[in-house]
């Protein structure tokens, strides 16, 4: 038996060393948080304060929104006090920590797409029983389904995380914790975590993409069926919005967790990283609201009113 040194913290190596560099980082990212914070609140609050707007769609958005703001706020100030700091490490449990949240939302934000989608397909197939089918119970059913079984999630790949040894590196090749740096850092068997994080993942976020998919497919067949070409329009402008998202989530997401480990440079998986967690929440509010003229009008009575009040 050798004697191994376990690790505790870890060193985050960020993504770059000069000063120069991180100064430039540093106001980059705080842009790209507050202008995420302020832009995700705004929509909860137009969603909250305007009656119109309590309707299924617009209930799922806001949920979209507060996650958006969760996935920001789980790497993005850590990242700010790195760039600033010369002592970048990290403490076992607290990357164990970040790690359950980061799946946490993640996963979160997967099912809810998934929900949005199956919400429009609802209004578009069958418009007339839509109130009825997207039912107050069923909302808020799908909802707190969807926080569950993200909450699930992200607890078991937090516990076959605990269950490994880390020695020797300590340096992980990333901004935040993630699962694939730190099984690489890991001197213990990560078979279990990596088939767990395969299989399970592939379950979860795959599986939504091909609703999502399946779902976009009847939509499309359900728009072909309306005759006035404005009335096709009109039905495809209330999918255009949730189609950029998912184009952008997923297409980040399968490229982070779903190829092979040494088809790109560490650089280039840390810039996707960045764009996933920061860039894509947001995005995620401007796109619905220069897309919707209901968000941008409530949007405007909000804006009015608080000058008003001033």
């Amino acid at each position: 038996m050798v004697n191994e040194t376990k690790v505790l913290e870890f060193l985050l190596l960020g993504f770059s060393d000069i000063p120069e560099h991180q100064t430039l980082l540093f106001v980059l990212f705080l842009s790209l948080y507050l202008i995420t914070i302020l832009g995700n609140s705004l929509i909860i609050l137009v969603i909250a304060f305007n009656r119109c707007l309590h309707t299924p769609m617009y209930f799922f958005l806001g949920n979209l929104s507060l996650v958006d703001t969760c996935l920001s706020s789980v790497t993005i100030p850590r990242l700010l006090r790195d760039l600033l700091s010369e002592q970048k490490t990290i403490s076992l449990p607290a990357c164990i920590v970040q790690v359950y949240f980061f799946f946490f939302v993640g996963i979160m934000e997967v099912f809810l797409l998934a929900v949005m989608a199956f919400d429009r397909y609802v209004a578009i197939s069958d418009p007339l029983r839509y109130s009825l089918v997207m039912s107050q119970k069923l909302c808020l059913g799908l909802v707190a389904g969807s926080w569950v079984v993200a909450a699930l999630h992200s607890t078991m790949h937090s516990l076959l995380l605990l269950r490994l040894s880390f020695c020797g590196s300590i340096t992980i090749q990333h901004f935040f914790c993630d699962i694939p740096p730190l099984l690489k850092l890991s001197c213990s068997d990560t078979s279990l975590s990596e088939s767990a994080m395969f299989s399970e993942g592939t379950l979860l976020v795959m599986g939504s993409f091909l609703f999502i998919v399946l779902s976009y497919f009847r939509i499309i067949l359900a728009i072909l069926k309306i005759r006035s070409a404005q009335g096709r329009s009109k039905a495809f402008s209330t999918c255009s919005s949730h189609l950029t998202v998912v184009v952008f989530f997923y297409g980040t997401v399968m490229f982070t967790y779903f190829r092979p480990s040494s088809s790109s440079s560490l650089d280039y998986e840390r810039a996707v990283s960045a764009v996933f967690s920061s860039v894509t929440p947001m995005i995620n509010p401007f796109i619905y609201s220069l897309r919707n003229a209901e968000v941008k009008g409530a949007l405007s009575k909000l804006l009015r009113s608080c000058q008003l009040s001033h």
